[in-house]
């Protein structure tokens, strides 16, 4: 009788955070994705737990992508015990190394604050991780083409395939024992502005399916007029458009399109500024990787000559205090850190400016609790009022939706025996199971958080 494959999921369970799927066989363990938890508290707390394996267990990782939800707790991996190798995508190497130093810069800074300022709950506020610790888990990254076959052992190889999310994310398509397990990681969307569109997948056994977006279809609306509108109002009231924005990808969309508007002489004259280290790191990347989009090149180097990139702290403190107005881009997209929160510390209460959202924002998150109608928000230790102009743009979003899903999963030649749901709200995963079982006939599961299953 053959080994069973065991599945656990280790995080993204119900949650849209924390993606950690631990595939076992013949004592042989593979992480795919290693993602911090962001959001509630509940689920930042398990970040300071111990995983349920000891991390020097784990033969190697494999990510899909290098969002911080999906590779952030890599250095606590590592500082635990982990010494295998990362596989992932070439551009994801980049990326990662970018993400996971702001992430550890951030947690520092944080944590320094906490002290000076004796608002942490903690005798002394500690850093999950350090710079020192993400520098020896970069060490670890190896990178890999799209469809090239990797050898794990004698009974597990895996490809990367193009999943269209973010710059470099791809689907895990792994043979194990002769069945084909797939982890699509985050899909993206089927009409992306700048990335090819998700691979098309002839067949699974098992499929590892994120449902983010799984209870909604997007928006249909010209994303493009919206931001045009926002941009007209805010500058008629002579007021500072602040954007906070995902330093990957969505950053790289929203200058497209104001770089379209520019071109089509419909932009108002305002300056427009990238204010995020992180941000002008990961569009270096964007310049580096061509191939991975759709763009032509000269308008891939030409759209970025229309945005003032803002490295230095020094001009971002006057950028903040100046009351002139302008289109801010910066960090972080959920509010969660980042030099946006300087310009909401200075702006939030002005009501000629706006802060427009063009992104998910998670449960828990001051993002979250501003779109839904929080009067005052806390950060830096404090509360502040919220008195701007509050937009969103709901179309700009990089997971594919219900629809989408479908879609894809009707490409198949042959559908999968079982399909897992992951990285979603309850409520959100539930939807797309009823979808998928009643249109595909295919059953599904969607797991708990710690819950294991043999394929």
């Amino acid at each position: 009788m053959n080994n069973p494959i065991t599945l656990k999921f280790l995080g993204a369970a119900q949650t849209v955070t924390g993606s950690k799927t631990l595939l076992n066989f013949n004592n042989f363990n593979v992480l795919i994705d290693c993602g911090l938890f962001q959001g509630l508290k509940e689920l930042r707390q398990l970040n300071r737990n111990p995983l349920p394996i000891d991390p020097s267990k784990i033969d190697v990782v494999i990510l899909t992508h290098a969002h911080l939800d999906h590779c952030g707790y890599l250095p606590l991996l590592v500082k635990n015990g982990f010494k295998g190798e990362i596989h992932c995508t070439f551009p994801t190497i980049d990326l990662v190394e970018i993400i996971l130093k702001d992430s550890a810069k951030i947690q520092e800074e944080d944590a320094e604050r906490a002290n000076s300022h004796g608002y942490s709950k903690h005798q002394k506020a500690e850093p999950l991780y350090t710079l020192l610790d993400v520098t020896k888990c970069l060490k670890l990254l190896v990178g890999h083409d799209l469809s090239e076959w990797v050898i794990l052992n004698n009974d597990i190889k895996f490809q990367f395939l193009n999943a269209g999310h973010i710059m470099g994310s791809a689907f895990v398509d792994m043979e194990v024992d002769g069945k084909k397990v797939f982890f699509s990681g985050d899909i993206g969307r089927m009409e992306s502005f700048l990335l090819y569109p998700p691979k098309v997948i002839k067949a699974a056994d098992y499929l590892i399916l994120e449902s983010t977006y799984g209870d909604r279809v997007h928006s249909k609306s010209d994303v493009k007029e919206e931001l045009l509108s926002v941009i007209k109002e805010t500058v008629g009231n002579k007021g500072i458009l602040m954007i906070p924005s995902f330093a990957v990808e969505r950053t790289q969309e929203l200058i497209y399109l104001l770089h379209q508007l520019r071109e089509e002489e419909r932009l108002p004259n305002v300056p427009i500024y990238l204010d995020s280290p992180m941000g002008i790191d990961a569009t270096r990347v964007y310049l580096e990787y061509k191939d991975w989009q759709k763009l032509s090149r000269l308008e891939i180097e030409q759209m970025y000559k229309d945005v003032y990139f803002v490295g230095d702290t020094a001009q971002s403190k006057l950028l903040v205090q100046d009351k002139k107005s302008k289109i801010i881009i910066a960090g972080s997209g959920m509010l969660e850190g980042g030099r946006i929160l300087h310009y909401l510390n200075n702006h939030l209460d002005h009501p000629e400016d706006t802060l427009l959202f063009v992104g998910y924002q998670g449960a828990g998150t001051r993002g979250r609790a501003i779109l839904e109608g929080s009067t005052e928000i806390k950060f830096f230790g404090e509360f502040k009022q919220v008195k701007c102009q509050i937009r969103s743009i709901s179309s700009l979003l990089g997971h594919a939706d219900r629809n989408e899903i479908l879609t894809w999963l009707n490409k198949f030649n042959q559908l999968p025996k079982h399909i897992f749901l992951n990285h979603g709200e309850p409520h959100q995963s539930d939807a797309l199971r009823l979808k998928i079982e009643c249109e595909l006939k295919v059953p599904v599961t969607i797991p708990h958080l710690m819950e294991a299953f043999e394929i």
